[in-house]
């Protein structure tokens, strides 16, 4: 079957090639509406379909941008990717989302994959163990944004949350509630950045209130060990009295185990969670969160990429942009 061409296009809707050009770029200042529908009603009778290949190589530009999650099963992963898809769709910008697992080895191999397609750009929620690769893209002005996390000696931006005023907040208000024993639990995963914040912020605020810091009321752990690890931290001799949730993975395993073991809340333990999560209004009890502005974090991890890819970089561009957590009162504390 011959393809068809812009020549083709161009022929049958009595029109230059160049006509076609501007109509298929979007390019309709000076094009009447008759010529408009023409060009359409020829596209569609011949069957046309843009040469996206050479349309690239022609416009140094493939439109396309590549995301890499270190987790796709964290709610704030796919809240983010959402807003990021809505704001390059508003720019006729597509997406390629990768899942890296947290593991180095599988994002080297996605961000050479995502460069070796041409994409114009790649957000990245790095494992931190690639420093000479993204050093290399920063060399070369390749466009990267990170977001969740920074990276030492990567002077790459990046947009995450407060984490350890989350993690203060949440700390903060079991102590208001009366509560003194307070646990934390996070997910082990090194030493990211959500993680060590938030560790932080949970010692600085018992600390500002003259709390004893316990490292038994501390555990960071793989997810599937958090039901294990709870178990030891609430059969101690002096057991906390309130647990909180590092991310949402470790809330729900957390509430896995209350559930097997038929415990109360907020009586028999109160429980807070930072990142929220889609059941937490209709939980029972009530979920209280420390939720992030996700989707705020997305869209603006998009529209700074947008602006590097198309050479509108602002002024005074930051390394670090932080957004603010918010409280959330329900039920479980």
């Amino acid at each position: 079957m011959k393809t068809v061409t812009i020549a083709d296009v161009a022929q049958h809707a009595k029109v230059s090639k160049s006509t076609v050009s501007q109509y298929l770029n979007k390019r309709f200042d000076y094009m009447g509406e008759d010529t408009k529908k023409r060009i359409e009603a020829a596209i569609n009778e011949l069957g046309y379909r843009p040469n996206i290949v050479a349309r690239s190589l022609k416009q140094k530009s493939t439109t396309t941008i590549g995301v890499i999650v270190a987790n796709i099963l964290h709610s704030f992963s796919t809240q983010v990717i959402r807003a990021i898809e809505d704001m390059c769709h508003q720019f006729d910008f597509h997406t390629i989302v990768c899942n890296a697992d947290d593991d180095p080895i599988k994002e080297k191999r996605y961000i050479e994959m995502l460069r070796a397609k041409q994409v114009d750009g790649i957000i990245l929620l790095p494992t931190g163990d690639n420093s000479d690769l993204y050093n290399e893209m920063l060399k070369v002005n390749y466009p990267v944004i990170f977001v969740d996390r920074t990276v030492p000696d990567v002077q790459i931006p990046s947009m995450l949350l407060d984490n350890e005023k989350a993690a203060g907040l949440g700390v903060q208000h079991f102590i208001d509630n009366g509560y003194r024993k307070i646990g934390i639990i996070t997910n082990v995963i090194r030493n990211v950045t959500p993680r060590m914040e938030r560790l932080n912020g949970y010692k600085k605020t018992l600390e500002l209130n003259g709390l004893p810091l316990r490292e038994e009321y501390i555990k960071s752990l793989e997810v599937c060990k958090i039901k294990e690890g709870l178990k030891e931290m609430l059969e101690l001799a002096d057991p906390p009295k309130a647990i909180l949730a590092g991310n949402d993975l470790t809330l729900i395993e957390i509430l896995k185990y209350v559930k097997e073991h038929n415990l109360k809340v907020p009586e028999d333990l109160a429980i807070i969670g930072i990142d929220d999560v889609s059941f937490a209004s209709f939980y029972e009890p009530g979920l209280t969160i420390v939720a992030q502005p996700a989707f705020k974090i997305g869209k603006r991890a998009a529209e700074l990429l947008l602006n590097k890819i198309q050479k509108k970089i602002p002024a005074e561009e930051k390394l670090v942009y932080r957004f603010e957590p918010k409280l959330i009162i329900r039920e479980s504390c």
